[in-house]
């Protein structure tokens, strides 16, 4: 899965249109993100508020070391 994950948000780079590959990477994380909630809050038996703020902290995290780490 987790393959699958990066391939998923990264593959749309392919497209040579910068911001047409990137509007589709950010529609594949964010249904990746819900998946994620989804599976915590199912499987895990957590509230899924409560799921879906840690993947969006976690999801935010990255998000900001990606940018800090590219930016440099």
């Amino acid at each position: 899965m987790t393959a699958i994950g990066g391939l998923g948000h990264t593959i749309p780079y392919l497209i040579s249109e910068f911001w047409i590959a990137t509007s589709i990477a950010f529609f594949v994380v964010a249904v990746e993100l819900c998946a994620i909630a989804w599976i915590q809050s199912k499987y895990m038996e957590t509230p899924l508020l409560r799921a879906t703020f840690q993947v969006v902290l976690g999801g935010s995290l990255v998000f900001a070391a990606g940018v800090l780490i590219g930016g440099g």
